[in-house]
Order: structure tokens, then C-alpha cells, then sequence
């Protein structure tokens, strides 16, 4: 029997809200919030990024991470440079702290992950990984006119 069209989104829905409020719980050891932890981890690459790459890697609006962002530079976990290729860009990065400060998140992700992950297998687990990677891939091609549609309300929910 072919499942109802809103069951895959309803099914990815309830996955993503329990990984995060899991996520929520290990990081508010740390006073991390989700979007920082996502924050952190674009940074820790040391290229540096400008405010709309750290907006998109986080799933927040513009603004909002401008105070997140500053928010960790009052933390002293990130600095900001202007752009050498670009003086209108401002380019965000860890400091010493702020790498640190990921790399005990990054503990601390990997012990939980290390709890549950065996109770999906290996298999499945990257199974799973390579189709959630291949369904956000398809979604966000647009390519297709259901994408085009879609953007608006994306839009709106931010």
C-alpha cells in the first residue's frame, strides 16, 4: 500500500525535531545554542566566511545571525576581518577559543551519536545519510517548477 504523500514530510519532520531537541540537550551542557553549534562548525574550516554563508549553514535569517555572530565574538569565540578580495565584506572566523570550544562540542556530539547510532547499523545509517543527501540535492536543484514554488514559503517561515 503506497503511503500518503504528506507521510514522507510528516516522517522527515518528526526525525529532524527529535535530532535537534537531542542535539539541544547535549549542547545546552556547553551554553550552546543549534545554530551557534552549526555557526562553529562552518568556521572551523579557518577560510573564513561572510555573514549570508554562516545565515545559510545555520537555517537563520540574515539578521538574526548577525547577533548570533555577535553574540560569539562578545564570547571572544569568533573575530571578524574585512574581506581582502572584497573591502564591502566583513569575514567571520574562530579563534583559539572558539576552535576549542568546537572541538569539546564535537566530543560531546560524537558520545551521543556513539549511544544511538548502533541501534540504526552501520549499513542503514549510510544508507539513509546518501538518500537524505540525495533528496536535499533534489530539492534544492531548481531545476524543477515544485521547487520554484516552494521557495516563497521557505521564505516565509524564516
Amino acid at each position: 500500500m503506497a503511503r500518503r504523500p504528506q507521510e514522507l514530510l510528516r516522517l522527515l519532520t518528526r526525525a529532524e525535531r527529535l535530532a535537534t531537541r537531542r542535539l539541544r540537550f547535549v549542547l545546552a551542557g556547553f551554553d550552546c545554542s543549534v545554530e551557534a553549534w552549526w555557526v562553529l562548525d562552518l568556521l572551523s574550516d579557518g577560510q573564513g566566511h561572510p555573514m549570508t554563508a554562516l545565515a545559510d549553514h545555520a537555517f537563520m535569517p540574515a539578521p538574526s545571525a548577525t547577533r548570533l555572530i555577535d553574540q560569539l565574538v562578545d564570547q571572544n569565540l569568533v573575530f571578524r576581518r574585512i574581506d581582502p578580495a572584497d573591502r564591502r565584506r566583513v569575514l567571520a572566523y574562530l579563534t583559539p577559543r572558539g576552535l576549542e570550544r568546537r572541538r569539546q562540542l564535537v566530543r560531546a556530539v560524537r558520545d551521543d551519536r556513539a549511544e544511538w547510532e548502533p541501534l540504526l547499523g552501520e549499513e542503514r545509517g549510510e544508507r539513509l545519510e546518501g538518500l537524505l543527501d540525495r533528496l536535499a540535492d533534489v530539492l534544492e536543484d531548481g531545476s524543477g517548477a515544485t521547487t520554484t514554488r516552494a521557495e516563497p514559503a521557505v521564505e516565509r517561515g524564516r
